[in-house]
């Protein structure tokens, strides 16, 4: 069994090359978990009611209904657990490990189960390519306890700094909640006005999908613990729709740029977790890219930011 690290550091080392495996792996099982969710939560405005949140140990879907009771789903990235509670109380668990996405699914619907939940979920993954069916997945297996521990450290200290960024606006923002389809953390501001629909073209994912997440024009900002195209772990940002002279705008801080392939700007987690001011860093590039996009926009910046 892997030793568990007892150095935290509070920005840890997070090489995509290192963790990826186990990346994969992870992203497979927030999945069902997320459809888990999906398929009970009533729908909310931009897929509100499906992600999951940071926690101080893990991420958890928040209660669900279920008829009268309601039931709780729990990663623990310290103890290494899926733990499963309900409002009766009932608690079923079961450890993290180095096991295929089809045997993830078969312990948590049978945990399900045996609590007296019965959900069914559309088994195939979203959002990504060469997708598996997660009861046939048995490609999918890698757990390194180190790495999924720092993950959730990483997105600790993004949640609290997208928090902190959320608080200056108050025109309609999301919560800060991890998508479990994409496998990042994000927060969106909206101007309030419509936007074209949304192209679609995600991979097994109905382009109105799309088009309801994106009905509004927005500026997002999130985290990327590695997946997200660029290579490794990195803070982003971008808008929808791109207004003209956005990827020209000026930037902060002078690490960040704007990926042409990605159409969005870029922050190497690397660069902020050796930073002498980590969080002042974050929060510069947040500000700077969502005045790219409101400015760009004509955002009535005066109504809907806290000054």
């Amino acid at each position: 069994m892997t030793q568990i690290e007892t150095v935290e550091q509070p920005w840890p080392a997070l090489p995509f090359i290192g963790w990826k495996d186990t990346c994969a792996t992870l992203h497979m099982w927030t999945q069902i978990v997320g459809k888990i969710r999906l398929a009970q939560e009533p729908m909310v405005n931009q897929w509100w009611q499906v992600p999951l949140y940071v926690t101080t140990s893990g991420l958890t879907t928040s209660p669900m209904p279920y008829g009268s009771r309601s039931f709780q789903i729990d990663f623990d990235f310290c103890r290494h657990v899926l733990a499963i509670t309900t409002s009766d109380p009932q608690r079923r668990e079961f450890a993290l490990a180095p096991y295929p996405v089809a045997e993830f699914y078969e312990r948590t619907m049978s945990a399900l189960r045996e609590l007296g939940i019965d959900v069914a979920i559309w088994t195939m993954p979203v959002e990504v390519t060469d997708a598996i069916p997660f009861d046939q997945d048995r490609e999918h297996a890698s757990y390194d306890a180190n790495a999924a521990r720092r993950f959730w450290r990483a997105l600790v200290q993004a949640d609290r700094l997208m928090k902190q960024f959320r608080s200056g606006f108050t025109g309609k923002v999301s919560p800060v909640h991890f998508f479990w389809g994409s496998f990042d953390l994000a927060v969106t501001r909206f101007s309030g006005r419509t936007a074209p629909p949304h192209p679609g073209g995600m991979p097994n994912l109905g382009d109105w999908v799309a088009r309801e997440a994106y009905s509004h024009e927005v500026s997002s900002c999130g985290f990327w613990p590695g997946n997200g195209g660029f290579g490794k772990a990195a803070f982003y940002a971008y808008a929808y729709p791109a207004p003209p002279g956005f990827a020209d705008a000026p930037l902060r801080p002078p690490q960040a740029s704007f990926d042409q392939n990605l159409g969005e700007f870029i922050l190497d987690y690397d660069a902020v977790r050796l930073s002498q001011d980590s969080d002042a860093m974050v929060l510069d590039f947040f500000q700077s890219t969502y005045e790219a996009a409101a400015n760009a926009s004509r955002w009535d910046r005066a109504a809907l930011e806290r000054m």
